[in-house]
């Protein structure tokens, strides 16, 4: 039996999964790689080693399943491979957390309108995209941005080296701040103005289609037969709410990972006029989606556990013993900047309320709380602008951890289902690629692979009434303390420098 294979190239990792015809995980893979942060607030990965990875993960699945119908892509948005006419990679590629770009980010709304690039791209300008990075390489390194002949996404660079094309999907490429979404194609209007060439820009396409082959060579190291069709694919939220069956209007997912993720499903364009929520082109064809983020989502709990150490599941156990509101603690996980609903680079993480009572086990169940607080941010534009919001679907790591499923539901104040594959992006990836070498014969056929799990994690009344009242709180404190996160920014950039 043939089977379909996703591959996500993420911020951590790269992350094979194979998955037969009925939507069982047959077989899957992980290989990890290095983040570097080389300033504060800086954030770079090495292109080589997302190939590594990849070819280390799918080689691994490779030497555990038979025959591979297809192979489907998807990742982390936002991040910039520059590449030169030989298509050697410049320099280290700039992440979607880093934050570096706000000057260019200021110029591109002078440029071209802050109104104006909300209607065509569905958002303003942030730090975290990649039209900004672009820019800063012409302002910062003139010499490098003089070598570019190619711009391309994190996984279209790992799809350049297993097909040797150059194409990206809607659902990715609308994280650029380049694409007209309503058009589903680069914007020629926001390229001119800000002296971008059309042709640095790959081949778009919607998510379920081919854009190329495994060539021969590559095919032979990671052991698969040549000429599979390597599917569009999307970027990492879209791919990962086809894998849940978030394909449809009211379907809502609430994603812990490194950074969170709450996604609806929209049939038509239509931008937040503030754009405190993102507006994409979903990798379902002809479909978009709204979509908020918070940047440090476990990846606040990563470093809360790296700081003071000790095991993961032992800390989260100590939480869950601690109750709801930490006892009157609260964190916010602005730890990278944050996107929704603040669009600030300079906001920064804190702890308030702290007192000596307090321990390591309340300050952790305060950074998942947190978390959790700022995913609320976005669930909350989502109902001001009519979203249904029939059905929330945990996804990412915090969905295997029964504290993260409550805090949600209670926070939410909505029942939390999860499906039965916790494989995130790289399973939707993996759907979509049976769509490409027709395993499926359109999107429906494929979601309908996706099964939900019996249990059904439900609010709890006298919990969700305490958490609305520390949500108050919550709110109140990145307005009351925004001067004094900028004013720390500066001092810091002034002794880093």
């Amino acid at each position: 039996m043939s089977v379909l294979v996703g591959l996500d190239v993420g911020t951590g990792g790269a992350r094979a999964v194979a998955v037969d015809e009925s939507g069982g995980v047959v077989a899957e893979a992980s290989s990890g790689y290095p983040l570097h942060s080389p300033r504060p607030g800086w954030t770079e990965q090495d292109p080589a080693d997302w190939w590594e990875g990849a070819e280390e993960a799918l080689g691994r699945v490779a030497a555990e399943v038979g025959e591979v119908a297809g192979i489907g892509l998807t990742g982390q948005m936002h991040g910039s491979v520059f590449l030169d006419s030989s298509d050697e990679v410049i320099r280290p590629a700039l992440l979607w957390n880093d934050q570096r770009t706000g000057p260019q980010c200021d110029r591109i709304t002078r440029a071209v309108g802050e109104e104006r690039l909300i209607s065509i791209a569905g958002n303003p300008a942030l730090t975290g995209f990649q039209a900004p990075k672009v820019v800063w390489l012409r302002d910062e390194e003139p010499e490098n941005f003089g070598r570019v002949a190619r711009v391309l996404l994190p996984k279209d660079y790992v799809r350049l080296r297993l097909t040797g094309e150059y194409a990206t999907d809607a659902s990715d490429a609308a994280g650029t701040l380049l694409l007209d979404v309503r058009k589903r194609e680069w914007s020629g209007e926001i390229l001119d103005a800000l002296e971008i060439p059309y042709e640095w820009m790959p081949r778009v396409h919607e998510g379920p289609e081919s854009t190329g082959a495994l060539r021969e060579g590559v095919a032979a190291e990671i052991g698969l037969p040549s000429g599979i069709p390597v599917a569009a694919g999307g970027g990492d939220n879209a791919a990962a709410a086809v894998g849940t069956g978030i394909v449809g209007p009211g379907l809502v997912s609430s994603s812990v990972g490194t950074s969170g993720v709450l996604f609806a499903h929209t049939r038509e364009f239509n931008p937040d006029p503030s754009g405190r929520l993102h507006a994409f082109c979903h990798a379902v064809p002809g479909a978009y989606h709204l979509m908020g983020v918070t940047l440090s989502a476990g990846g606040s709990l990563s470093w809360w556990r790296e700081t003071v150490g000790g095991d993961y599941d032992e800390l989260v156990e100590a939480a869950s013993e601690v109750s709801p509101g930490s006892e009157g603690l609260v964190f916010l996980p602005y730890l990278s900047g944050e996107r929704t609903p603040h669009l600030d680079p300079d906001a920064r993480g804190a702890f308030f309320g702290l007192t000596a009572r307090h321990g390591a086990a309340h300050m952790t169940r305060a950074v998942m709380e947190g978390v959790v607080f700022s995913l609320r941010d976005a669930l909350e534009i989502m109902r001001e602008l009519g979203v249904p919001v029939e059905d929330v679907r945990a996804t990412g790591g915090g969905a295997r951890s029964a504290l993260w499923r409550g805090l949600q539901a209670d926070v939410y104040g909505t029942p939390v289902r999860r499906t039965v594959a916790d494989e995130g992006p790289a399973y939707g990836a993996a759907l979509l690629a049976g769509l490409a070498s027709g395993t499926y014969a359109d999107v429906d056929e494929a979601s309908s692979v996706v099964e939900l799990r019996e249990e059904v994690t439900e609010p709890d009344p006298e919990r969700s009434k305490t958490y609305a009242e520390y949500y108050e709180v919550y709110r109140s404190l990145y307005p009351a303390t925004r001067s004094a996160m900028s004013r720390l920014t500066e001092l810091a950039a002034g002794s880093a420098g």
